[in-house]
C-alpha cells in the first residue's frame, strides 16, 4: 500500500526554487493563462498541485467507480471506438451510394442525416427544390429510409438518426424493419437528436413542437424504445450545440448534465426504474481545440454522472452509472479561410475525444465550414481516424494522460466547474425552468459575446483569421455541387405519386389516432407516431399533427 508522501517532498526545495527564479528573470512579467472554461493555467504543475496517493479513489482504474480513467475495464485496446461518420445528401439513392462507400473505407456504424426541410418538420413538395439535398438526404417515409438503408441489416449495424421529436425518423426505420422481417429486439442504435432542451436553446430549426409537448413526447418515446426496441438509445444528451452556440466546454456539460438530471426525474415521475432506463442514456459532445481542456472535461463528467446516477437518482445496477459519449470535433473551430489547416485542427480534436475516453466518433471533414462535406474531404476525415489508430497507437494503453499532474489538476477544477454552473441551473428549479426562463440562453450568449471579443482583440489567435493572414484565391477553395435538379425533381415527382395512390382512409385513421393521443396523457405518443409511419403517413404529415395539437415550437429570443 501507497504511503502518504510528506509535503516536503513534493519538490526538491532548491531545484524549484532555481526553477522559478529562472522563470521570472527568463519571462519578466507573466500573463495570466486561462482555458476556454476559464480556468487559471499554471506554467508549471507538481506533486505539490496533485498528490497521486491521496487521490488514488478518485481516480480509480478503467472499469470501475468513479470511472474517471474510462467505463470499461479495455477502454480502445480491447475495443475501439464507433468509427460513426455523419452523411447525408441528396436522394435516398445517393446517400445509401456515399454510406457504402464510407463504410468499405473503414465505418463501422451508421449516422444518418436528413434534409434541413425534414429537420424543420416539412415534406419536400412544401419545400423549394433548390434546397432539397443540399445539407442531408431527403427522408419523408418509411420507403425512402428503407432505399437509404438498403443493403445493411439492421440486427448488424447500429444506425444513429440525427431526429428530434417526434421521432419520425426511428418510426419509419421500424415500418422498414417490419417489413423486412428483422425482429425489433435486434435493431440497435440511437436517437441522435433527441435532446428537445438542447433545441430550444442553442438549435432552432430542430424545434417542432412547443416545450410542452416536446417533454411529453421524449418521455413516451424512452418508455417505448424501453419496451419494444430495448438495444435502441432513446436518450442522447447533447451537449454539442450549446457548446457551438458559444457554450464554454465546462458550461456545456454542465448545461447537458443537468439536462439528463431533469429527463431521468421525468422518467421516474413515469413510474420508471432508474436502472432500466438509465444504461440507454447516451450523450453528445462537441470537442474543441482546447486539446487538455476537453481531456478533463470528459474524464471530470465521468466522476460526476457516476456520483449523480448512484447518490441523487438512486441507481443501483453499475451499467446506469457509466457516461457513455458520442464527440464529434467541433465545426465551429473550422475556418473558411486556409481551410487545409482544418485537417490539423480536426485530428488535435479528434485525439483529445479519443485521449479522453470517447465511445464513437465523428470526424469534420475539413471542408465543413464551405458546404456540406465533399466525397474527398469525407475521405480524409475517414482517413484521419484510420491514422490516430493504427499508426499512432493511440489504443495501447488505458487513459495515458491518466497521473499527470496537470492532467488529474485541471480534472479536478473542471469538475468543480461543471459543478458550480450546474447548481446555478438547480437553483433555477431544475433543467427545464432554467431554459424557460431564458438563464442558460443568456449564459451562453455572455460566454460567446467574451470569447468573441478576445479572438477580435487578438487574445485567441485563430490561425489565418487574426494571424497568419494570406491572400487567397477564392476560386480554389473546394466547393462541394448541388445535388442534380433534374435527380432531385423525380424524386419529389415520385413522391407526390406514392401519395396519390395511397389508402387515403388509412392515412386520415392514422393522422386521427395520432392527433387524439396527443391530448390523452394516458396514450403514447410515440407508439401512434409509428403506427402512423407504417400506414404510410409522411414526415410532414406526422410534424404538422402534432404542431397542430401540442402547439408550433416557437423559440423567442433572449435579449
Amino acid at each position: 500500500m501507497n504511503k502518504p508522501i510528506d509535503s516536503k517532498l513534493l519538490h526538491e526545495p532548491d531545484a524549484y526554487g532555481a526553477w522559478q527564479r529562472d522563470y521570472a528573470a527568463t519571462i519578466g512579467a507573466d500573463k495570466q493563462v486561462t482555458n476556454r472554461s476559464g480556468v487559471p493555467i499554471k506554467p508549471l504543475y507538481t506533486a505539490a498541485d496533485w498528490n497521486a496517493a491521496e487521490r488514488a479513489p478518485d481516480l480509480g482504474v478503467p472499469g470501475q467507480a468513479p470511472f474517471t480513467r474510462g467505463i470499461y475495464a479495455t477502454m480502445h485496446r480491447g475495443r475501439t471506438w464507433t468509427q460513426r461518420q455523419l452523411i447525408g445528401l441528396g436522394t435516398p439513392e445517393e446517400y445509401n451510394a456515399r454510406l457504402r462507400e464510407v463504410l468499405a473505407q473503414g465505418a463501422t456504424a451508421i449516422s444518418l442525416l436528413p434534409c434541413n426541410s425534414v429537420f424543420r418538420g416539412y415534406d419536400m413538395d412544401e419545400s423549394h427544390i433548390e434546397l432539397l439535398g443540399t445539407c442531408g438526404t431527403v427522408i419523408n417515409t418509411w420507403e425512402h429510409m428503407d432505399a437509404a438503408l438498403q443493403g445493411v441489416d439492421f440486427a448488424r449495424t447500429s444506425c444513429a438518426q440525427n431526429d428530434p421529436t417526434p421521432f419520425t425518423l426511428l418510426a419509419f426505420m421500424l415500418a422498414a424493419a417490419r417489413r423486412r422481417g428483422t425482429d425489433w429486439g435486434q435493431v440497435s442504435g440511437t436517437s441522435n437528436q433527441s435532446d428537445y432542451l438542447s433545441h430550444y436553446v442553442a438549435n432552432h430549426m430542430f424545434f417542432r413542437v412547443a416545450l410542452p409537448g416536446a417533454r411529453r413526447i421524449l418521455g413516451d418515446h424512452i418508455e417505448f424504445c424501453n419496451r419494444h426496441v430495448p438495444r435502441w438509445n432513446p436518450m442522447s444528451v447533447v451537449g454539442q450545440h450549446m457548446q457551438q452556440a458559444g457554450a464554454t466546454p465546462a458550461e456545456a456539460m454542465a448545461f447537458t448534465l443537468s439536462t439528463a438530471i431533469q429527463n431521468a426525474r421525468d422518467c421516474i415521475e413515469r413510474g420508471m426504474d432508474p436502472d432500466e432506463f438509465l444504461p440507454r442514456f447516451t450523450f453528445f459532445f462537441d470537442i474543441s481545440v482546447s486539446f487538455f481542456e476537453e481531456v478533463a472535461k470528459f474524464r471530470a463528467a465521468r466522476r460526476i454522472w457516476t456520483r449523480i446516477t448512484r447518490d441523487r437518482l438512486g441507481a443501483k445496477d453499475p451499467r446506469a452509472w457509466r457516461f457513455k459519449f458520442h464527440g464529434q470535433t467541433s465545426g465551429a473551430d473550422l475556418t473558411r479561410q486556409q481551410p487545409l489547416n482544418n485537417i490539423a485542427r480536426v485530428t488535435v480534436q479528434a485525439m483529445a475525444g479519443i485521449l479522453g475516453g470517447l465511445q464513437s466518433l465523428h470526424t469534420d471533414a475539413y471542408d465543413e465550414a464551405l458546404s456540406c462535406p465533399s466525397e474527398y474531404g469525407a475521405r480524409i476525415a475517414i482517413a484521419t481516424q484510420n491514422v490516430l489508430r493504427e499508426e499512432a497507437h493511440l489504443t495501447d494503453v488505458i487513459d495515458p494522460l491518466g497521473g499527470s499532474f496537470y492532467v488529474e489538476k485541471l480534472t479536478d477544477e473542471m469538475e468543480a466547474e461543471i459543478e458550480r454552473v450546474m447548481k446555478i441551473v438547480e437553483d433555477a428549479g431544475g433543467m427545464y425552468r432554467a431554459v424557460e426562463a431564458g438563464l442558460v440562453q443568456r449564459m451562453i450568449g455572455e460566454s460567446a459575446r467574451r470569447f468573441q471579443q478576445q479572438v477580435d482583440s487578438g487574445e485567441q489567435t485563430v490561425v489565418g483569421v487574426n494571424a497568419y493572414q494570406l491572400e487567397e484565391d477564392a476560386s480554389a477553395r473546394p466547393i462541394n455541387t448541388r445535388p442534380d435538379r433534374a435527380t432531385m425533381q423525380a424524386h419529389v415527382d415520385g413522391f407526390k405519386a406514392w401519395k396519390a395512390q395511397r389508402s387515403a382512409g388509412q392515412v386520415r385513421g392514422a393522422l386521427d389516432t395520432l392527433a387524439r393521443a396527443a391530448g390523452d396523457a394516458r396514450d403514447n405518443v410515440f407508439a401512434r407516431v409509428v403506427e402512423a409511419a407504417e400506414a404510410g403517413c409522411t414526415h410532414g404529415e406526422i410534424c404538422s399533427t402534432l404542431r397542430r395539437e401540442m402547439g408550433f415550437g416557437h423559440v423567442q429570443a433572449i435579449v
